[in-house]
């Protein structure tokens, strides 16, 4: 564990307050013109997903967590989990449906992805920016239709929705944000 004064702690920072962790979904620094500037800390609870909001003075002391960043390979997901694999050490790394959250429709087999880990265990997963999938179902294209406008809805081999151009078929692979599963392009291949 390493102290940090809290007007120093950051988004995606993990913090241990009263033995249990939590990952910071925002920290803003308030300097009013009177009293104390203080930190408002917005926080997940890594154990069960419970969102807690703290204010703390922002030259007060706030235990922060050694979290270490590394990639993995994304091998397959069975009845206990998710299961990744270091490609330096081997090790494997199972992570359940709850932590994944979203993203777990992303997953595909031998995909890099980046796991924190803390003591061992991993506590969170940052997915690559774009995916490519293939497009099972959409909408017949209606002539007239101009490429400019409206996009069509389509249905990804993951089971997700999402808008692509007109000119986009069935079987097409196209390239998706991960963030909000928007279109970005055809795929290249």
């Amino acid at each position: 564990m390493v102290k940090v004064i809290a007007s120093s702690v950051r988004k995606g920072n993990v913090l241990d307050v009263d033995g249990k962790l939590y990952v910071v979904l925002t920290a803003q620094n308030f300097h009013p013109g009177k009293g104390t500037p203080v930190t408002q800390v917005d926080m997940r609870r890594i154990s069960d997903g419970v969102k807690v909001s703290e204010r703390y003075r922002t030259t007060e002391q706030v235990e922060r967590a050694f979290v270490e960043d590394r990639e993995h390979t994304f091998l397959y997901e069975d009845g206990e989990g998710f299961h990744f694999m270091n490609p330096e050490s081997y090790d494997q790394v199972v992570m359940s449906a709850e932590d994944i959250g979203d993203g777990k429709a992303y997953l595909q087999e031998g995909m890099a992805v980046i796991l924190s880990i803390h003591e061992g265990v991993a506590i969170a997963i940052e997915l690559p920016r774009h995916v490519t999938l293939e497009i099972t179902e959409t909408e017949p294209v209606t002539k007239g239709q101009t490429a400019s406008s409206s996009y069509k809805p389509a249905i990804l081999s993951n089971g997700l929705r999402t808008l692509v151009p007109p000119h986009i078929q069935a079987g097409t692979r196209v390239v998706i944000a991960t963030e909000d599963t928007s279109y970005v392009e055809r795929a290249k291949d």
